[in-house]
Formats: structure tokens, sequence, C-alpha cells
């Protein structure tokens, strides 16, 4: 079984970590292999002190649904500390925050796509704690998709927000412990960060191979096939198509009341597209967009995980229903996006505003596609110098 940061340091605390106050930022899958929270290791320890908790977006346990649902922290009468919300008033730790800790442990599930928030939570705690001469440990755990290709554009510097901080591609196949290492040296180099790294994880597998059990870092986020479908089908969230939720199955599921899934999965039959089937699957939604309407739709069935581009299968499908619907019929949703109110969402998510005029200019998606592996290349070769696992 693979082992987590956090299960080892249950077994042996960092040395650099006995004595202190701990501040821990963690959410509800920060559990062991036990199912045993974090926050309830750290309550009972003598060796250190568990002085504040910080909660991302979606909150402590995921109990806030959607994007720009904010939520503010209390005291915890069981734990007996401040909880402090990175998702509200503050997504920068305060000084005040800060000055109760001497450490900051990070113990986050990623799901392998770039515009995920958590570790953009993690590059302004980095910056934060730099600041304060506060060192930042991150407990490692296993990017669940890492047996997808590279897939998808590399994030370029103008479109930087709190759902893309790095040039990274949107399928990037890093742990998050690899994204901080990257953040620490591609920004922050002076920062005391220190990394658990996990053990006996390869990244050429799904989580499902890692013997770990699997518990939603996020509403939305189900089981581990919807993080295999969702580097691509989030870029949903910018369309007027819905994305699946309100349904038990979301980014699986695309769909809108004007599609004509026939003609639709036709088309995307016809394409041939890799590792994966398409099946007509038509939905309501019980909130979010068209909740209570009948969406025509699909379900995207993964078959073959190492040959899947879940950006580029997107791509396919964006493109094709702008091929067999009516005529402006899918739009592009316009700011506010999770904070950025001047930039397009689909650009801040794709990465730049290539992928959308590509797609709106009805330009060959092979083109846009081959657009994205030169810029992969150029990642790949700066990602070996950090890469911490075999494949």
């Amino acid at each position: 079984m693979v082992l987590t940061g956090l299960e080892q340091i249950i077994t042996r605390l960092p040395s650099g970590l006995k004595g202190k106050r701990i501040g821990i930022l963690c959410h509800a899958a920060s559990i062991s292999a036990d199912f045993t929270h974090i926050t309830r290791h750290f309550q009972s320890r003598q060796d250190c002190k568990l002085s504040a908790v910080f909660g991302p977006q979606h909150g402590l346990y995921g109990q806030t649904q959607d994007n720009m649902i904010e939520w503010e922290g209390e005291a915890d009468p069981v734990l007996n500390v401040p909880i402090f919300s990175l998702y509200g008033e503050h997504r920068k730790p305060a000084s005040y925050m800060l000055d109760l800790i001497d450490a900051l442990i990070v113990d986050l599930q990623d799901v392998g796509a770039r515009l995920y928030t958590y570790i953009w939570t993690v590059k302004l705690c980095i910056e934060a704690c730099s600041e304060k001469g506060i060192p930042v440990w991150i407990l490692d755990r296993p990017n669940p998709v890492g047996i997808l290709p590279f897939d998808g554009p590399v994030l370029k510097e103008e479109y930087f927000t709190f759902v893309g901080g790095a040039s990274i591609p949107l399928c990037h196949r890093m742990t998050i412990g690899e994204m901080a290492l990257w953040i620490k040296e591609k920004y922050y180099p002076a920062a005391n960060l220190n990394i658990v790294w996990l053990r006996e994880w390869r990244r050429r597998s799904l989580f499902s191979s890692t013997g770990l059990p699997w518990v939603l870092p996020s509403p939305n986020m189900p089981t581990g096939q919807t993080a295999v479908v969702y580097p691509g089908t989030v870029l949903a969230e910018a369309l007027n198509i819905s994305e699946g939720r309100g349904t038990t199955i979301p980014f699986e599921l695309l769909g809108a009341p004007f599609i004509d899934e026939e003609k639709l999965k036709k088309e995307l039959d016809g394409r041939k597209i890799p590792g994966c089937i398409f099946r007509i699957h038509n939905f309501i939604p019980t909130f979010n967009k068209y909740a209570g309407e009948f969406c025509h739709g699909i379900q995207i069935h993964v078959i073959r995980h190492e040959i899947y581009f879940p950006v580029a299968t997107a791509l396919e499908i964006i493109d094709s229903i702008i091929k067999t619907s009516s005529p402006g019929a899918l739009s592009f949703n316009l700011p506010p996006y999770e904070y950025e109110k001047t930039l397009m969402p689909f650009d801040i998510l794709s990465g730049d505003s290539v992928m959308r005029t590509s797609l709106l200019n009805r330009l060959p998606v092979k083109q846009e596609k081959e657009r994205w592996q030169t810029e992969i290349e150029i990642f790949r070769k700066e990602f070996r110098d950090i890469s911490a696992y075999p494949e």
C-alpha cells in the first residue's frame, strides 16, 4: 500500500516539528488509512501543539457546494483551536493567524488538474509563511490520475488567477508535493519548504491502485472516475452547457437543452477519440445550470486510461457541440469567475485565449492540440528536475 506523508509523520514526527506550535491546512480528505482525520491525530500529541487549523475552498469538511461560495472560520470547541477560512475574507493567511504558529503542515488531496484551487491556496500560504520566516511542511498524497498523459495548454503568466498560478499544463501529472516544490523554485526560492514524500507510489497509476481510501476532496468529486474526466470537462464551467453538477456523476455528464444528442454522439463516434466511449445520457440537474430543465447530453466512459487525453477530448466535444447545434447556441460565459473580473472564464481555465478563439473561428482541433504539444515538451524538460517519483 502507498504510504502518504501523513501516515509517515504519525509514527515518526520530524525533528523540525517537535516542540512546535503547529498550524494545519487540511480538508475532509486529510485522513490516514484508518479514516482518522489529521486534526484528531495532532489533537492529542505530546511532542507538539496543535494551535490553528486552516481550511481551503469548500470548507474544512466540504460543506460549501459551488465556486465563489465563501465560508468563515470559528473556534472549534472540540479541538479547542481557531479554524481559519482561506476562502472567504482571506485567501492568503493574515499575519495575526500566523502569529499563532511556528510551522504550517499542509495535507490536501489534489486531483491532477491545474485549475483545482487547493494548490493555489498552498502557493499563498508559502508566500505568507516565507514573509514571516515560518517553515511549511507538505505531506504528499498521490495524484489520482497520474496515469493520464500530459494534456492541455501550459498556463501563460498573464492569465494567472486563483484557478492557476504557475506555468504548467492543465493535466500536469504532478503530486501536490511536486507542485509545491515547483512553486518554491520558480517564485519563492527563499521559502523554507519541507516535503514528506510518498512511499511506494508510481506516477503511472490510478488512485484505485494505491490501497488508500477515497474521500471526496470537494463536493463534486465523488469518485476517482470523476477525477479522470475532470481536467477536460471542467472547461464546461465556462460555457452555457451543464457539466453535470446537480446529478450524481458530475463532470462525467455534459448536456444542455439545445443539444441534439443523436447528432452529437454520431459526430463524436466519427472522430474516433482514443481511450473512451460516448453514450447518450439525458438528465435533469437538481441545482446549478439548468436546474429542473431537461438536458440532452452524453456520458463519457473511459475505457483505456493510458491513452485518454481529457483536455483534448473536451476540446473535441465542445467543437462537436458547436458543429451539431444551431449557430450561436453554444456560448462562452462572461466574467466574473473565481474572483477574476476581467479575463474570460474559459481563458483562465484553459490557459490562454487561443483555445477559445480557435473554437470560435472554427479552426481544426488538430492544430490546437499540436500547439499544446510544443508547450508540453518545454514543460516536460523542466519537470524532470523536480520529479520525485518513477513512472
